[in-house]
């Protein structure tokens, strides 16, 4: 149990490269996933084109929601954008970056599925195959065909045991066509993902290069913030249970000690430990009130002075004056009233 919890923790701690693994493992899974797909076009002019273009396209979209899924910092972009203002104020700035960081992790396995399917050429040669051009390629001047019936044949050409149209084009010289263009554009899908990762990765820091660290250092803090909040959170609710769990037995205790006139005995000194780590929290209600206000008005980044009282600002206390400009007369009279 202990070294499962000593890979969590580095897992915790190591969060992006763990995420870079995560979208490494969905490249590869991706790959995989279409070499062991069963492709069977179906040959007829009306699903050909549907067919194909949905194999090539609705499992990226799958795999990109995946990656979002995946990211745990999809919950925390999303609360940060739609908590209130409260005495915080909201970056639009950090929250691009960090969306813009979830989605460059999140593209990587649909970017694969895609080059590897056009690379292979099955998905186009099954969609287009109704488009080769059959005065270039084969025999326009082929009597007793209409239109539909040209078509009807067409659609063939990605199912070699029902073609029957050699006659009018080659089944070979058509799936070599279309496979060509299907190679041709895979090579440039995967030189434009190329280019754009450079441009993304190398030169936006190179002209934004203050608004960049400044929007990186805040992504990581609210990342730092949350997880340090949730064991706190954690903490908290841990010494509370313990607290009322020992308060419950320890008056079933005194009802019996009373019944059998036996003194009870003292609270474990455990007990009084976790007490001290309520912070003055010792009731539901006044929890719930706590969470709502770091949900509404989380406190603003201003760290105060350790010698003066600081204040969250749900409790409804007065904040003293905290300005290192505030004279000592003023100091001693504010203490004074409170």
């Amino acid at each position: 149990m202990d070294k499962f919890r000593m890979i969590f923790q580095f897992l915790q701690s190591n969060q992006e490269s763990f995420m870079n693994g995560i979208c490494g493992i969905m490249a590869l899974a991706s790959a995989q996933m279409y070499s062991a797909f069963d492709f069977n076009c179906p040959c007829l002019p009306r699903y050909n084109l549907a067919y194909g273009l949905g194999i090539l396209l609705v499992p990226p979209f799958i795999l990109f929601l995946l990656g979002f899924v995946l990211n745990n910092n999809i919950s925390m972009l999303a609360e940060e954008w739609r908590r209130p203002q409260g005495q915080r104020g909201k970056d639009p700035a950090v929250l691009r970056y960090m969306f813009c960081s979830m989605a460059q992790r999140a593209m990587i396995a649909p970017a694969v599925w895609v080059s590897v399917t056009l690379l292979d050429g099955k998905c186009i040669t099954c969609a287009f195959c109704t488009s080769v051009p059959v005065e270039t390629l084969g025999n326009a001047s082929h009597p007793g065909l209409s239109q539909g019936e040209m078509e009807r044949v067409l659609a063939r050409i990605p199912c070699k045991e029902i073609y029957d149209g050699q006659e009018l084009i080659a089944n070979e010289v058509a799936i070599r066509y279309l496979r060509c263009i299907s190679q041709a554009l895979g090579w440039c899908f995967v030189l434009l993902m190329t280019m754009l990762a450079f441009l993304v990765r190398s030169l936006r820091p190179c002209f934004t290069q203050a608004a960049f660290l400044k929007s990186r250092y805040w992504s990581h803090y609210i990342d730092i913030e949350r997880k340090l909040f949730d064991e706190t959170c954690a903490e908290h609710a841990r010494s509370f249970a313990k607290v009322c769990i020992q308060q419950f037995f320890e008056g079933m205790r005194t009802d019996l000690a009373a019944a059998r006139c036996h003194p009870p005995r003292k609270a474990p000194a455990d007990v009084g430990e976790a007490a001290e780590k309520l912070l003055g929290i010792t009731d539901q209600r006044t929890m719930n009130t706590a969470l709502k206000s770091w949900h509404r008005c989380k406190p603003p980044l201003h760290l105060h002075p350790p010698a003066l009282p600081s204040s969250n600002g749900w409790a409804g206390e007065e904040k003293p004056p905290v300005h290192p400009a505030v004279p000592r007369r003023e100091m001693v009279a504010y203490y004074s009233r409170v």
